[in-house]
Parts: C-alpha cells; structure tokens; sequence
C-alpha cells in the first residue's frame, strides 16, 4: 500500500467549480424569487386546480383533447415536483446549494394542492353515496382542506415526515387513478393496479423513515409490509370510486322497447310475477370517449350472489351507454331483498338497484320502467352547459345481454 494514501477516511467529493456553482445558484435564486412572488397569490391555486378538475370531467365526453390537455397537465406537473427532488439530490451529492426547504415544501404544498382540488371533481361525480365510497370520497375532501391549512401542512411536513411520505403517497395515488383512463384509454382496473403500484413505490419513503434505524430484521419486516398494504389496498377497492364512470339513470322493468331503447311496463314484483315475465335491469353508464370497458351487473337475493352477467359497454355518448341485463330464472322461493350490484370487472362499484319480492302485492316492488338518477352529483345534469363539439353524434350505441348467454348487440 502506498504510504500516501489514506486509510480511512470519507470519500472524496469534487469541489464544484466556481462557474458552476454560480450558475446554479442563480437559478436557485431565480426560483426564491419566482416562488416569493407567487406566494402571496398561492391561495389562488386550490379553486383553480378545482375548475381545472371540473373542465377535465366535463369535457372528457365532448372535447377530449381539452379535457387530455388539462389531465396532462396535471401530470406534468408532478413529473417537475419529482425531478425537483432528484435533481436536489444530485447536485447537495456534489456540493452544490440546493433549495432551501421551506422553499421545496412550498412547492410540494401546491402540487398537492393541484392533486387533490383537481381530481375532486372525478370522486364527486362517481362516488356511491350509499356506500362506503362516501367515506373514502369525504376523507380526501379532509385531505384537501388540510393542504390549504399552512401551519398544519407545513407542521406535518417538518415535524412527522412519516405521515408527510404517507399524504405524498396517498396524492400519487389519486393522481394515477384519475389521469390515465382519460390520457391512455386504460380500463378503471388497470389504473387501479397502476395507482396501488405507485402509491406502493412512494409508501417505501414513509416506511423507512418509520423503521429507522435500518437494521436487517428491519429490512425483513419492510419487505413483508409491502405486499400487506397492497394486499389490503386491494381488497378494499370497492370503497374506491372508479373515478372515470358512473351512473346516470337506471330503472327496473318487465319489458323493453330495444327500437327505442327504453324500459316499459310495470309490474308488482311477486314470486309469481317474477317467473311468468322476468325482469330487466336498465343502467345508462358514462364513461370517457374511447374507452372500452367490462361491467357486470351482480344479481344478489338476501346478499347471496345469484348471477353475474358481463356487458362491454363504450365511452363518449351524451346520454351515458345504455346498457341493460334480463333475468328470466328466478329461485323457486324467490321472495326477499334482492339487489343488483354494477359493477367493473376489477371489483369496484358503480351503482346499486334494490327491489323486494314479496307475495304481498302491497310491499313488493312495483317495476315501472321509471329511469331514475342515482342520489348525489351523478344525477346532476350538469353537463348540458357545456356545448358539445358537434350534434351529429346523437345515436347511442346500446349492449343487450340475457343473464344465461351474454349476447352484445351494438347498432349505432
């Protein structure tokens, strides 16, 4: 060993030079002062991220490319939030200044802000008030106004960094969920295993901080909690929104006009009823032009699952695409609560019709073909404001499935 050279010590780390160091501190100069400016204003940012979400939603089924253009948007931004944090890294591993942090956490405060305000309106529109969705829907509203709460956010993000890892998650998470299927044509399930794979990815930040120091066991035991909370993610994905379809109309008949493609006819649902003519379930569901998607429509008596019928319906169409299921065997003792899940084929829900069976003609059900709005902003007809880019388009593709042989039949 050459007696010059040093035993131990720390790696050596070049200097940056003069040039370069001045260059990038310029530019972090001009970023303070670019973010000093901005920040008296920045209580601007939440409603506009929020309209910004609206336009998105609202204009995904007239003008796709204004409604791609805002979600792009939103994912660019946090393309820049990322490499703000590895390029920060880059350059403190080679001595170069870096942001302050009250700077970087300012910016990360309004990517999350933009995040959470922006896809609002998506979990607003498609969450099932009747059901566990709510909870999941309101807690992201929390979620929300906390961002906009600057000694709360700024306490959290200096003080519990576990739980300021965990929120980071939880916004690329909502952030995959709802961009994609507008941008890239995937089905709700796709981008619901994309999401639950980044928010995995991210969650690893907030888990080391957690178990530090790292020791091997340690290692061991992050490595078993990772596929936990995916697994747990994933079975409580019916209490997730699918934040690109829902529901507009849905309604319960003993016949249907398949010309006019509507319900007619009324009937008291008895046993008896219910075996000489049957049943159809209506559902009018939107979706984004150019999607193609699975749903299937889960028939339950008294919560058991009696039938699961598949129908591909397709985004785009201004009434949503009405799709419809006939059930004509019925158990023997049919009488009971019955209802029918919609729901995709990943397992999340969408809608839900409920009718009894009972002998007493005074408290079954009467199917009346009657299309009713789902309770909430689903049936909001909110989307006849905005203009829509051309009025040829008023045919509707349908998909007609009977519950035995699944049978798609789309005119247009």
């Amino acid at each position: 060993m050459s007696p010059n050279r040093p035993i131990s010590g720390p790696p050596h780390r070049p200097e940056p030079g003069p040039a370069g160091a001045s260059r990038v501190g310029a530019w972090e100069q001009r970023i303070e002062r670019i973010a000093a400016r901005i920040r008296p204003w920045s209580w601007l940012w939440p409603p506009m991220a929020f309209l910004a979400g609206a336009g998105s939603f609202f204009l995904v089924e007239r003008q796709q490319w204004l409604g791609a253009m805002l979600t792009l948007s939103m994912l660019l931004t946090w393309l820049l939030l990322l490499s703000e944090s590895l390029i920060g890294r880059f350059l403190a591993q080679r001595g170069y200044p870096t942001l302050p942090r009250g700077v970087t956490t300012f910016i990360a405060q309004m990517v999350h802000q933009e995040t959470l305000f922006f896809t609002l309106p998506f979990l607003l529109a498609t969450t099932v008030w009747t059901s566990g969705q709510a909870l999941f829907t309101l807690s992201m509203v929390a979620l929300a106004i906390f961002s906009i709460l600057d000694p709360f956010y700024y306490r959290l993000a200096e003080r519990h960094r576990g739980l300021y890892f965990a929120f980071h998650a939880q916004c690329v998470f909502l952030v995959v969920l709802v961009t994609l299927p507008t941008l890239l044509h995937l089905t709700t399930g796709q981008s619901l295993l994309l999401a639950l794979a980044a928010t995995v990815i991210f969650s690893l930040p907030s888990l080391l901080h957690l178990l530090r120091p790292m020791t091997a066991r340690r290692w061991l035991l992050m490595l078993a909690l990772l596929p936990l909370l995916a697994g747990v993610a994933w079975a409580g994905r019916v209490w997730v929104p699918p934040a690109s379809l829902w529901i507009s109309g849905s309604a319960l008949s003993p016949g249907f006009n398949v010309e006019a493609r509507s319900p007619q006819g009324q009937l008291r649902l008895t046993p008896e009823a219910l075996g000489g003519h049957g049943l159809y379930a209506y559902t009018a569901i939107h979706a984004p032009r150019g999607l193609r998607e699975e749903i299937v429509h889960e028939w339950r008596h008294d919560g058991e699952l009696i039938d699961r019928i598949p129908i591909e319906i397709q985004g785009g169409r201004e009434q949503g695409y009405r799709a419809w299921t006939h059930k004509r065997n019925f158990p023997e003792h049919s009488a009971g609560q019955w209802r029918i899940d919609v729901m995709t084929a990943s397992g999340q829900r969408l809608g839900v019709l409920r009718f009894q069976v009972a002998t007493d003609t005074t408290t079954a059900t009467l199917a009346d073909g009657r299309i009713d709005s789902p309770i909430g902003l689903p049936g909001l007809d909110v989307r006849r404001l905005v203009a829509r880019p051309e009025d040829a388009a008023t045919s509707n593709g349908q998909n007609t499935v009977d519950d035995a042989t699944p049978t798609p039949e789309d005119s247009e």
